[in-house]
């Protein structure tokens, strides 16, 4: 999955590489005219380009994570018969006599 996700990143970047290359349009460094209108024009333009660029690599992690199964923690192990019994006897829900019965009934013994 991981290697999914950087070759989606690698493809948006070889896109990205040749718009940040064009050397026409208001948007040249060199090209001072509205250097401060809108948005921050140059200096709030790569922020927001970064901002959407870590909205991206979020969503990438979040749906391989999704793919991958979540988490990679273990299940806890299953509970045994003697392990409920315990647990019943702990609250109080059979006394001992009805334990110790139990108890020998699941060993197997008479």
């Amino acid at each position: 999955m991981i290697r999914i996700a950087l070759a989606v990143i690698t493809a948006l970047l070889m896109f990205a590489v040749p718009a940040w290359a064009q050397q026409d349009g208001p948007w040249r460094m060199h090209d001072w005219m509205g250097w401060g209108s809108g948005w921050g024009g140059m200096f709030l333009g790569p922020l927001f380009m970064l901002a959407w660029l870590a909205i991206l690599v979020a969503v990438i992690v979040l749906v391989v994570r999704w793919l991958g199964g979540g988490t990679s923690g273990t299940s806890p192990p299953p509970r045994t018969p003697h392990d409920i019994l315990d647990e019943r006897y702990a609250r109080g829900e059979i006394d001992r006599e009805e334990y110790l019965r139990r108890r020998d009934d699941i060993a197997g013994r008479s």
